[in-house]
């Protein structure tokens, strides 16, 4: 089981509303994607972010159907825009050594065929974790 998790800032200003669509939108990825077998979002207390999602996902193959999906993608479209800082890490039950590698190049091919997802996430103040931290593509 990956257990994929997501935790975000919001920039300074967001009308709340919009804040509102995409935590919205974040709870409608975990009802409506197959691979998705359970799901939590909401405000997240513990330290500098303010709102996290976990996604409970099987395996690599229902990962990469997650990260394809379109309720996914939307997400991403409407929600990233509003990210001051992200960080996502994935928690494992599986003891394969390459593990890590195979999940950063789910998000890596995710990338390199997603011209505007690479632009929205390489404009983002803070970008850490399991999903291909930092720039990325050419800009």
């Amino acid at each position: 089981m990956i257990y994929h998790s997501t935790r975000m800032s919001i920039k300074p200003g967001v009308a709340p509303e919009k804040f509102e669509e995409a935590v919205e939108s974040l709870r409608n990825q975990g009802r409506v994607i197959p691979s998705v077998k359970s799901f939590i979002v909401g405000r997240d207390f513990g330290g500098e972010y303010e709102i996290a999602a976990i996604y409970a996902i099987e395996d690599l193959e229902g990962y990469w159907q997650y990260l394809i999906h379109p309720a996914h993608h939307h997400t991403d479209m409407i929600g990233l825009p509003l990210v001051d800082k992200f960080v996502s890490y994935d928690v494992v039950d599986d003891d394969d050594p390459d593990m890590a590698a195979k999940i950063a190049a789910l998000h890596q091919r995710r990338y390199d065929n997603d011209t505007e997802l690479t632009h929205l996430v390489s404009d983002l103040a803070s970008y850490e974790g399991s999903a291909a931290p930092g720039p990325h593509g050419d800009r």
